[in-house]
């Protein structure tokens, strides 16, 4: 495995207390994981949940994957997240991404017209707004005019969830990297890695990070794994959008299942190593196996970084 390779956990949210969400988080950091990701959606709100987090639970790094742009102003957001970051002593990482459009339409009503075009003036404006710059923004989506003060915040890292190679140009234009979801080791290297970094360059950015989202259970049991995560990938619709299917296809497989990481110890080693090898920065591990072997597949996850 790369050394440069960082860790990281996804702790999924739905259906868990305040308390239940930090206690996951500080069983990662206290296993010797290096991040901890949490999701926002229709729950606790993923940001003020970060920065109780940091306060209670030091040292692991924090992030979001994914805030919806749409339903949070340029102003809004970035007064939350620098709020954030100076609650978590400056452990921050910021992604946001348009979502798709059966929520943003079907759920608050916005139009899904053009994301891309959305995305470019959303991140133009609330890229200076976290560096504590003023802003005079008016594009053909939004207008933000102001500045957000919050003394002792620094600039949290901000990245955009993208797989398409119009919104992973924008990643590596306007921010530090992208967060990827149901993209396997081939489309990493052959597409995500080298649209983004070329991206980067050309805009005189420092090489991106990619993290990548994967669920990864150590277990002796694989096909009751796999069935189980189809059942819960089928439960909430997961990799039906047409973004991810994309992927799927990109990486020459049927379903969300057929990217997962499901074996013992040495399988798991080896498919993360791909990744690696691929070009990833970081990994993003959701775990769903049992009691005993999501705590094998923690300790996995902490031994690398």
């Amino acid at each position: 495995m790369s050394a440069d390779m960082q860790n990281g956990v996804f702790v999924t949210t739905h259906g868990l207390t305040l308390d239940a969400v930090i206690g996951q988080v500080r069983a990662a950091a206290q296993a010797g994981v290096s991040a901890a990701w949490l999701p926002q959606v229709f729950g606790g709100d993923a940001l003020t949940t970060l920065a109780v987090t940091g306060c209670e639970v030091p040292g692991i790094k924090l992030g979001t994957a994914v805030v919806p742009t749409y339903p949070r102003h340029p102003l809004t957001l970035a007064g939350q997240a620098l709020t954030a970051q100076s609650a978590t002593g400056g452990r921050l990482t910021l992604t946001v991404g348009p979502s798709h459009r059966a929520v943003i339409e079907g759920a608050y009503g916005y139009s899904y017209d053009r994301p891309v075009r959305h995305v470019r003036e959303y991140l133009a404006a609330l890229a200076p707004l976290l560096r504590g710059e003023s802003v005079e923004y008016r594009g053909e989506t939004l207008t933000a005019v102001g500045a957000v003060n919050v003394p002792g915040a620094t600039p949290p890292s901000l990245m955009l969830a993208a797989l398409g190679p119009a919104m992973l140009g924008l990643a590596g234009e306007l921010t530090d990297g992208t967060v990827t979801l149901f993209t396997g080791p081939r489309t990493i290297a052959d597409h995500v890695v080298p649209t983004i970094t070329r991206a980067a360059n050309q805009a005189g950015r420092p090489a991106p990070r990619i993290v990548v989202g994967l669920a990864v259970c150590v277990s002796d049991e694989v096909q009751a794994r796999r069935e189980l995560l189809s059942s819960i990938y089928t439960a909430v619709g997961t990799g039906s959008e047409p973004s991810y299917r994309a992927m799927l296809e990109r990486e020459g497989v049927a379903t969300a299942v057929d990217v997962a990481i499901i074996g013992d110890e040495k399988t798991v080693v080896h498919k993360l190593r791909q990744y690696a090898d691929a070009g990833a920065t970081e990994f993003m591990a959701t775990l769903f196996g049992t009691d005993e072997e999501n705590t094998r597949t923690l300790e996995l996850i902490a031994s690398f970084g």
